[in-house]
């Protein structure tokens, strides 16, 4: 017997998100402490409660360990592929889903500066991928169609 799935049974990726953030809330650890108890970055911690980033099976039990609160349905849900979506409220780039991040690591960290005032520092750490100019008789695919058309 397969379930039916309406709106109302089926949780959003905001109300999830909630929770999660409730579970880091209730913890009063920060991102950066998070991150130093599952050997992630403090971006990718933010990623994972917002559901913008997918749990890895190895983390899980990293995460959990950082925030015992989580549940299992949670942990679940967290590995799972996040539902990427536009919000126009949130994001106005038109390219925001053409650039990559292969090999790419980011964080953020809170210094001192030389006035003793808060400064934030955001390191950007990616793999250098030159662009390549996209033609057709490079596309292997179109190259395997067109071969098996004149067969």
């Amino acid at each position: 017997m397969s379930k039916t799935f309406t709106p109302e049974t089926i949780e959003t990726k905001s109300e999830i998100s909630k929770r999660l953030l409730d579970v880091k809330k209730r913890s009063a650890k920060t991102y950066t402490q998070i991150a130093e108890e599952t050997g992630l970055t403090n971006v990718y911690v933010a990623q994972l409660l917002r559901r913008q980033a997918q749990l890895k099976p190895d983390t899980s039990s990293k995460l959990r360990a950082a925030l015992p609160e989580l549940t299992d349905s949670l942990l679940d849900e967290m590995t799972k592929p996040p539902m990427r979506s536009y919000r126009p409220d949130l994001i106005q780039e038109p390219t925001v889903y053409s650039m990559s991040a292969i090999d790419f690591y980011c964080s953020v960290d809170k210094v001192k500066g030389v006035d003793g005032k808060d400064r934030v520092v955001v390191t950007f750490d990616g793999k250098y991928l030159p662009h390549t100019e996209q033609k057709l008789e490079h596309m292997v695919s179109r190259l395997r169609l067109k071969e098996v058309n004149q067969s």
